[in-house]
Formats: C-alpha cells, sequence, structure tokens
C-alpha cells in the first residue's frame, strides 16, 4: 500500500481485488457486490486530493464494510434451516489445470465452509495477510488493531484452518476422472459403484436453505452417502443430468432437473476417493 499518483479513475483496476476480499469474507455473491458498489459511491464522496493511496483507502473501506456485514450475516445464519454453505460461482468453460488449481487454493466451497469459523476481524486479518499477502502492519491499518494483535489473529487462524483443511495435492485432471466416475454411479443408483467412491469418513454438507427438499445434517460414511444417492437416483431418474463445471476454481457438478439448474456440488478428493461434498440447492445461491 505504497504511496501512489491517482489515477484518473483507479477504481476499475481495483475492483477485481475488492470484489475478492468482500467474496471471501461474506461468502455471497451479491453481498460481495452490494459492498463493492458502496465502497465506490464512498470513494467518489471523499476528498481524493487528500488520499495518498487509492488502493490502501478502498481496501481498508471494503473490508470494513465487509466485517460490519459478516457480523450482521453470522447473527442471521444462527436461524438459518440446515447447513449454511457460501455462493458458488461457476465458470461456464474449463481454464487450464494450472489455473484452476491456482484458484482452488483459497476462494473453494471447502475453504469458504471453513473460514465461517472465524471471528470477523480474525477472519479479515488472516485473509489480508494469507491470501492477498499484505505485511501485517498493513493489516492493522486496514482492521484497526495493533500490529501484534493481528500476528496473534492471524496465527490463532492459520492454526484453526490448517488443522481442518484438506491436505491433499490433486491435479485438476484425476479430480475430473473422479467426477465422472460419480456422475455414472449418481446416474445408475448402483450401491457397491457409489460406496466405492466415498472415503469411509466422506462427509456431505447440503444447503437447501428451507426452499427445497434437503438433507438438514451434516451426513458422514460411505454407506449413508451411497444409500442416499441411491435413493436420489431412483427418485429423480432422466429428468437429472449432470455436468462438470468449475466451482470456485475446482472441478465441480452442475445438476439439472427438466433443465433447469436445481444443484451445484463442490468436491473434496484425496485423488483416489471423495472425502467431501458441499452441495447447494438453495435456488437464490443458484440465481447467477
Amino acid at each position: 500500500m505504497a504511496v501512489e499518483s491517482l489515477a484518473q479513475n483507479p477504481f476499475p483496476s481495483l475492483r477485481g481485488r475488492l470484489f475478492g476480499i468482500a467474496y471471501r469474507m461474506l461468502g455471497s455473491r451479491a453481498d460481495a457486490d452490494d459492498i463493492v458498489q458502496e465502497a465506490w459511491l464512498r470513494w467518489n464522496d471523499a476528498d481524493q486530493a487528500s488520499i495518498a493511496s487509492a488502493d490502501a483507502w478502498l481496501v481498508t473501506v471494503t473490508t470494513r464494510l465487509s466485517i460490519d456485514r459478516l457480523r450482521r450475516a453470522q447473527a442471521e445464519r444462527e436461524h438459518y434451516t440446515g447447513p449454511w454453505l457460501p455462493e458458488p460461482i461457476i465458470e461456464a468453460t474449463v481454464p487450464p489445470a494450472e489455473h484452476a488449481l491456482e484458484r482452488a487454493s483459497d476462494v473453494s466451497l471447502a475453504f469458504l465452509t471453513l473460514l465461517e469459523r472465524l471471528a470477523p476481524e480474525e477472519r479479515a486479518a488472516y485473509l489480508l495477510r494469507e491470501v492477498f499477502d499484505y505485511a501485517f502492519s498493513e493489516v492493522a491499518e486496514v482492521v484497526g488493531k495493533t500490529e501484534a494483535a493481528c500476528r496473534k489473529m492471524v496465527s490463532r487462524a492459520r492454526t484453526r484452518v490448517q488443522a481442518e483443511r484438506p491436505r491433499f495435492d490433486v491435479s485438476a485432471a484425476a479430480h475430473m476422472r473422479l467426477l465422472e466416475r460419480f456422475m455414472v454411479a449418481a446416474r445408475s443408483g448402483k450401491l457397491d459403484d457409489l460406496r466405492a467412491l466415498f472415503a469411509e469418513d466422506a462427509l456431505l454438507l447440503a444447503d437447501g436453505g428451507g426452499r427445497v427438499e434437503s438433507v438438514l445434517r451434516p451426513i458422514r460414511g460411505a454407506d449413508r452417502l451411497a444409500r442416499l444417492y441411491h435413493v436420489v437416483a431412483r427418485r429423480l431418474g432422466e429428468r437429472a443430468e449432470m455436468h462438470i463445471a468449475i466451482v470456485n476454481g475446482e472441478p465441480g457438478i452442475v445438476r439439472t432437473l427438466d433443465g433447469r439448474i436445481d444443484t451445484i456440488i463442490a468436491v473434496v478428493t484425496d485423488g483416489e476417493r471423495i472425502t467431501a461434498l458441499y452441495s447447494v440447492r438453495n435456488p437464490e445461491k443458484l440465481r447467477a
């Protein structure tokens, strides 16, 4: 955040980073867009001649707005029906494998779901330091804490995230091959084929938001998951189709029902079996 000469309009070049911060903070595309729009309005109303760094000013405003919004959101999510999952971002075309793996490290649904366990300021400090690579002195300025306090927050957050974050280094090609096997098994509903795909302690989190039929509690275990997808295959039959798409930087699955998007599934794998599925079914999160 070094002092810089302000361009005539610096906002367009910074918009992507601002959205990236807000989305990772909130797990909602709509909320992130609102935050970025509010930051733009405040920038237009500010005395820009007195601002030494547009980058520093806009990142600070965006982060603090996100912290405030996340505090309200966390209170609202306490009354959410079933598990709450982030709103997925889908890429229509499959990018090169190295691109997918690069993005997957800090924007996957699994990672964003882990971040939900952090307090708002802790989450902001962790993201700015670990994902966006800001110095601790800069993080302290943004969140309004001392540098020592930020170091403690980031250290505590890093420990919590690393303790539960998957440690598998899986290529995009291997990931896609496993998804293709899963789609074949899910269409057939064959119990043995499904069971063979899941790790023994595989986990499913499904977000229907109380708007559509969905499991309301986490489901764990290969047998239980195989039986669930067996039943789903029998219920949906030929009405359902599955396609591979890039879900938050990783290969995932889009399921359509009667031609309309019904579910988006992010899949975590160790390269051989599925270890976790994050199934977003809430129609409000599938509109985009």
